[in-house]
């Protein structure tokens, strides 16, 4: 099993924090795992694929351990650029993409750089699909002035029942899911969650993927159907558009499907070539 470690680096004065691992054993020697977490979380999710897989996971800027100044736009644009610089950095060449919610992103470094990426996987990704609408949070966050009032009123009580609805497993999300939010949800976080939903309007996501049926790399759309924010079709959508994709639907899994479903781990470990055991 690959040995996680954690590194912090400035990357054009940007500190920088991304946890890595050696390949495992049956990866694919040319290509790195690059797992890319959304919102409102960090490099944490991915513990246990990096465990089995070997890989990167940074903390995306904006968010966890990462910088998160005020400078930035915190736009699909800018986090396309900080991936390619963060890779170039590292003399990463190419990579199998893994992403959730808006570590969707990625898929704007896919489209531009097609030759560096050998896979796709996406879970339960923001849709960069023409037909989408924000859900009821995002609608608040997007908001001015109501925004800032929703970030200053997020505390323990109201975010653990806000994730009530996260995934189908009852009671909420964990104990340790809630610390490794709140320990870094600070107003360089808030900041960035609202730069980030104001600068994406339903038509700003569509306009982001139109080159995604040009993407003919495999690709593994892994969709919990439970999920309250993203409909279930954009799952199928996906599949869909891109060029030779396979859909796992799993009707018992929500938000964050490997939280319910553990053998989603597995899958991806699977198709990413890692050996089991």
């Amino acid at each position: 099993m690959p040995e996680v470690s954690d590194h912090s680096e400035e990357l054009d004065g940007l500190p920088v924090f991304w946890r890595g691992a050696p390949a495992a054993a049956g990866v694919s020697p040319t290509a790195t795992p690059l797992y890319l977490h959304g919102v409102p979380t960090n490099s944490d999710d991915w513990l246990e694929f990096l465990e089995r897989t070997g890989g990167l996971a940074p903390d995306l800027p904006g968010f966890g351990r990462s910088g998160k100044p005020g400078s930035l736009r915190y736009t699909i644009d800018e986090y396309e650029g900080f991936l390619e610089r963060f890779l170039e950095e590292l003399g990463v060449e190419r990579v199998s993409l893994v992403m959730h919610d808006w570590g969707a992103v990625g898929l704007a470094f896919a489209q531009r750089h097609p030759e560096r990426v050998e896979r796709l996987v996406l879970i339960n990704a923001v849709p960069f699909i023409p037909g989408f609408e924000w859900h009821r949070m995002a609608r608040i966050w997007r908001t001015p002035l109501l925004g800032e009032l929703a970030m200053g009123i997020t505390y323990r009580r109201t975010l653990q029942h806000a994730s009530k609805q996260i995934n189908v497993a009852p009671g909420g999300m964990s104990e340790a899911w809630l610390d490794s939010v709140l320990d870094h949800f600070d107003q360089g976080t808030q900041r960035a969650i609202l730069r980030l939903y104001r600068s994406a309007t339903p038509q700003e996501l569509a306009a982001a993927g139109e080159e995604l049926g040009s993407l003919d790399m495999p690709a593994l759309v892994v969709w919990g159907m439970g999920d309250p924010f993203i409909p279930a079709r954009f799952g199928h959508a996906y599949a869909s558009i891109l060029a030779d994709a396979e859909l796992l639907e799993l009707p018992d899994a929500g938000h964050v499907p490997w939280l319910d479903r553990p053998d989603v781990l597995d899958r991806v470990a699977d198709f990413l070539g890692a050996a089991r055991g």
